[in-house]
């Protein structure tokens, strides 16, 4: 029997730049999160069932100020991030504090997920055509090794406050992904978006290049992928930095392409993505949300 896709929302991490916690920070006019908005237009593309991935230390207020909004609209349920939520024989190394990563952190929703799900931020806003494109090619019920990811144009992606990461992607004449390799310091400059490897040496990427935000189409086949391979990312960290290393899903999909296990579709979409990496820029989303409110593209308050 057919089961109805799911949205799957990453909101354990700990947001050390920005300053707190990113998931439920008011940016709306009347307070809303930007999971809120994505919960919103996760409804108008047809999803009706959502996983929120949190830590304890937040899952009651999170319930409060963002849960209990969708608790009557949709299936809801809550997922743990913890540390110690490991595969069997591993174990948390001394003095560590931060999130295991994305793909860690969907692992840990590995026995509610019993049909194709989109996997995304908390703490990114998306929009409606992607969520719309997402939702539409779970819903038409992919085969298990037929994953799809939402591709922004860089230039559409970047923070005039400071650096961000981005998951550089190579796209075929067919619209599927080649490649995709994580690039972590990418800054906006007079001469177009440039990043870097060593923090000194600067190199030059493309405006149009079409970059993951994280936004991916999934079959339960990817639960079984990370369990077997978190072993070896473990045994990895622990030799090279056992207090921050995290499992990137985006370095796990190239894994999977470059073993030529799965395709992955790319869904174009033109919208502007924005978030909240940094602290300085919480004003420019609370602007363009305040844009888009005013354009008519959200109500004047989400839930009333």
């Amino acid at each position: 029997m057919k089961r109805d896709p799911i949205l799957v929302v990453m909101a354990a991490g700990i947001g050390s730049r920005f300053g707190g916690l990113k998931q439920m920070t008011p940016f709306g006019l009347h307070g809303e999160s930007l999971i809120d908005y994505s919960l919103f237009d996760a409804l108008r593309a047809g999803f009706r069932r959502v996983i929120f991935i949190v830590n304890h230390k937040i899952r009651d207020d999170f319930r409060e100020l963002v849960g209990k909004h969708v608790e009557n609209r949709m299936q809801v349920d809550y997922v743990m991030q913890e540390l110690d939520k490991l595969p069997a024989g591993l174990n948390v190394p001394e003095g560590r504090a931060k999130p295991w990563g994305t793909a860690h952190a969907v692992l840990c929703c590995k026995d509610l997920i019993d049909a194709p799900f989109c996997a995304l931020n908390g703490d990114d806003f998306y929009g409606l055509d992607a969520m719309r494109k997402i939702f539409d090619f779970l819903n038409a019920g992919p085969g298990e090794t037929e994953f799809a990811m939402a591709g922004f144009h860089l230039q559409n992606t970047l923070s005039d406050a400071g650096y961000v990461s981005r998951g550089e992607c190579k796209v075929n004449e067919a619209g599927y992904l080649d490649s995709i390799i994580e690039r972590l310091h990418i800054i906006p400059t007079i001469e177009g978006p440039m990043f870097t490897l060593d923090g000194e040496t600067y190199r030059r990427l493309p405006a149009d290049t079409v970059v993951s935000m994280n936004m991916w189409g999934f079959t339960p086949l990817l639960l079984s992928e990370i369990e077997d391979r978190f072993p070896a990312f473990y045994r990895d960290a622990m030799s090279a930095n056992p207090l921050k290393a995290e499992f990137y899903l985006p370095n796990l999909v190239g894994e999977l392409l470059q073993e030529k296990k799965v395709s992955v579709k790319v869904l174009p979409s033109k919208d502007r993505w924005f978030g909240v990496t940094n602290a300085s820029d919480r004003p420019l989303v609370e602007k363009a949300l305040r844009d888009l409110t005013l354009s008519g593209a959200y109500p004047d308050g989400l839930w009333k």
